[in-house]
C-alpha cells in the first residue's frame, strides 16, 4: 500500500518576483487596487487618469508582480526641476494620495518596489495619507533598513465618527433637526434628494450651483472648490466615468423650492464614508441646512451598514458636534534614495518637518 504524502513532504518553490516601470498608466492598476486594502479600493487607473487630465503630468508606473501576478503599483510623476528626479504620486489631496498594494504581498516584493523606485527616482513624495496606512506600513520599515532617508511633516489630524456606536443620533439632537426643518420649509418646498448611478453629470452641476453661492466662493479665489470648473470639478467628473468609482460615490442634496441650497458628497471604499466636501447656500444659514442634510446622510449611512465617517482635516467645530473624535494623523512623506541623495535628505529632515503645520 502507497502511504500518502503529506504536506510537509512538499517543497514551497519560491515565488517569482519581478520588478518594471512603464511610460503612462498601467492597466494592472486595477488588479492590484482589487485585492488591496478595502479602504483604498478607489486608487484604480481612473482615479490616476484624472488627476493627470485635471492637474497635468507625464506618469510611469512600477508594477510588482509575484509570479505573474501583480502585487503593486506605484504610480509617479516628476515634479519640479528634471535634474533633481523628485517624483510624487498624482492623484486627489483627499482622501489620500497613496497607491494600491496587495493584502498579501511580502517582503521581496517591498524590495523590488525599492530597488526599481531608486533607479527611477532621487526622492518620492507620498501623502498627504494617514498614519497607519497599508502601502506605507510595508514601505517604510524596507526603506528604512535599505538605507532610504525618510522624512515626514504634520499636516493635521484627521476626524473620525463611529456611525454604529449606540444612541447615536440622540433622540433631542433628532428633535432639534425637526424643528430647524420646519422653519426651513418656511422658505419653499424641501426635497432631500440622494444622487444615484446614471446622474452623476446633472448631480455635479447642482453641487458646484451650491458652491457657487457658499463662503467658497465669496471668501476664497474658488480654487478649492470642488466642483466648479475653477476648482477641481474636472477630476471628479473624470473619475464618475469609471463605474467601479462612480459605484463609490455618494451624494445628497436639498433643493429649496427646485433650488440647490445644500450638499454633501462622499466616497465609500469598504466600511469607511470618507467625507469629500460639503456646503450649504449661506441664505439659509440661520436654519443649518447642511448640518440638516448631513444628520440624515448619516443615518443613511449606518443603515447601510458603513462603519466610520472620515472627515479627514479641518474645521473641527461642526464635526465634533456631529459625535467624531480625532483620529490618525494626516503626513506627507518624502522618501530620498540610498547614497548621496538620502545623506543631503536627512540633512533637510527638520526643515521638512518645520514646512508642516504646528502641533505634530
Amino acid at each position: 500500500m502507497t502511504k500518502p504524502m503529506l504536506l510537509s513532504d512538499f517543497t514551497r518553490l519560491p515565488s517569482r518576483t519581478r520588478a518594471s516601470v512603464g511610460a503612462g498608466l498601467s492597466g494592472a492598476i486595477d488588479i492590484v487596487a482589487d485585492a488591496a486594502a478595502p479602504s483604498h479600493a478607489f486608487l484604480r487607473y481612473a482615479w490616476y487618469a484624472a488627476a493627470l487630465a485635471a492637474y497635468g503630468g507625464a506618469a510611469r508606473t512600477i508594477m510588482v508582480e509575484e509570479d505573474d501576478l501583480p502585487v503593486i503599483a506605484l504610480p509617479f510623476v516628476r515634479v519640479g526641476p528634471a535634474i533633481a528626479r523628485v517624483a510624487t504620486i498624482p492623484g486627489s489631496y483627499w482622501p489620500f494620495r497613496s497607491f494600491p498594494i496587495h493584502r498579501h504581498a511580502d517582503v521581496p516584493a517591498v524590495d523590488a518596489l525599492l530597488d526599481m523606485l531608486s533607479r527611477s527616482v532621487n526622492a518620492l513624495r507620498i501623502g498627504p495619507v494617514v498614519d497607519g496606512d497599508p502601502a506605507l506600513e510595508a514601505l517604510l520599515p524596507r526603506a528604512r533598513t535599505k538605507g532610504w532617508a525618510v522624512l515626514d511633516r504634520f499636516v493635521a489630524n484627521s476626524f473620525v465618527l463611529d456611525v454604529q456606536q449606540p444612541d447615536w443620533p440622540r433622540g433631542s439632537t433628532l428633535r432639534k433637526n425637526r424643528f430647524h426643518e420646519k422653519h426651513l420649509a418656511e422658505h419653499g418646498a424641501l426635497d432631500w434628494r440622494f444622487v444615484g448611478a446614471g446622474e452623476w453629470d446633472a448631480a455635479f452641476d447642482q453641487l458646484a450651483a451650491v458652491e457657487q453661492k457658499s463662503w467658497i466662493a465669496a471668501r476664497t479665489d474658488g480654487r478649492d472648490a470642488k466642483f466648479t470648473d475653477e476648482g477641481h470639478g474636472g477630476f471628479w467628473r473624470e473619475v464618475a466615468r469609471d463605474p467601479v468609482v462612480a459605484a463609490m460615490l455618494s451624494a445628497a442634496v436639498l433643493s429649496i423650492d427646485g433650488a440647490p441650497s445644500a450638499f454633501s458628497f462622499d466616497l465609500d471604499a469598504g466600511t469607511t464614508r470618507y467625507a469629500i466636501a460639503n456646503s450649504y447656500d449661506p441664505a439659509f444659514a440661520k436654519h443649518s441646512p447642511g448640518k440638516l442634510l448631513y444628520y440624515r446622510n448619516l443615518v443613511r449611512a449606518r443603515a447601510a451598514g458603513l462603519r466610520s465617517v472620515d472627515w479627514g482635516a479641518g474645521d473641527s467645530g461642526y464635526k465634533t458636534t456631529l459625535g467624531a473624535e480625532q483620529g490618525p494623523a494626516l503626513r506627507d512623506w518624502l522618501l530620498v534614495r540610498p547614497g548621496v541623495p538620502a545623506f543631503v535628505g536627512a540633512m533637510f529632515k527638520r526643515r521638512w518637518a518645520a514646512s508642516g503645520n504646528p502641533g505634530g
